[in-house]
């Protein structure tokens, strides 16, 4: 009766383990954290960026606000593919193929003007229903990231300060 247990347990918690691995796709494995802010890239899934090199590499991000860090650091280097995730199914899908919004009245990742990107128009016209916001392409979005930039770079700022100080208190 205990081997029956043993490996009946021991069934249970090699298939939790291979639904979890599942759940995550390859891109969160190979970068769990983002190459900028460090967050973790799986609780963020449904922000995450991922850039595909022409010289091989790659580097995974929790956001388009850290891409497009990433792009002003890596200004000699030529993307091959770029994909971020859609908001709703968190499957990666090309940049130039999402349907972007811009706006709305959910803070975004890193940013207070979210960026998110669907898959399907009719999914962003029903977030927009919801959540307000405007129909924009990859170029209008990444833009809007950077004329962002300075004042979420300040507010993250102010936050982690913070966060420090609270920490240091206790």
């Amino acid at each position: 009766m205990k081997k029956i247990l043993v490996v009946l347990l021991v069934s249970v918690l090699s298939l939790t383990s291979v639904i979890t691995f599942a759940a995550q796709q390859y891109d969160q494995i190979e970068h769990v954290a983002c190459s900028y802010c460090g967050m973790d890239r799986t609780k963020f899934g449904h922000s995450r960026m991922l850039v595909e090199y022409q010289d091989g590499g790659e580097v995974g991000t929790c956001s388009i606000h850290c891409m497009a860090l990433e792009f002003a650091n890596a200004i000699d280097r030529t993307p091959k593919q770029i994909l971020v995730a859609d908001y709703g199914t968190q499957e990666l899908i090309d940049v130039d193929k999402a349907i972007w919004v811009l706006g709305g009245d959910l803070r975004g990742v890193m940013t207070s003007r979210a960026k998110w990107a669907f898959s399907e128009r009719t999914t962003a016209v029903s977030f927009i229903n919801e959540h307000g916001g405007d129909i924009v392409s990859f170029d209008q979005a990444m833009k809007a990231s950077y004329e962002d930039m300075y004042q979420d770079t300040q507010r993250i700022r102010k936050m982690r300060a913070m966060k420090k100080m609270k920490m240091e208190k206790q």
